[in-house]
């Protein structure tokens, strides 16, 4: 038997309702870093240089930037960035 159940509510509610903490402050900090880090930045080993000093997940984290750096990158470029092969890394 299978049982599903589909809950209905924001970010903030259910990270209310689980006793997490609110980390909006300190992402809204991180963000603004990372876009004053990005303004005037010419090439894309200074935007590493930077990811890998401030990335709090360490290599993951790392990671996750590049993928954001490079998808700003295609839609800079007007390239769309979805060639239909599906999600990289699926099992």
């Amino acid at each position: 038997m299978k049982i599903t159940i589909e809950v209905d509510c924001t970010p903030e509610e259910a990270r209310s309702f689980m006793g997490l903490p609110d980390v909006s402050a300190a992402n809204n900090v991180y963000v603004e870093n990372i876009a004053k880090a990005m303004q005037g930045v010419s090439n894309p080993d200074q935007l590493q240089q930077y990811a890998q000093a401030l990335a709090p997940m360490g290599q993951v984290g790392l990671k996750m930037f590049q993928s954001f750096v490079e998808s700003g990158m295609k839609a800079a470029s007007g390239s769309s960035g979805r060639s239909g092969d599906g999600p990289k890394g699926a099992d």
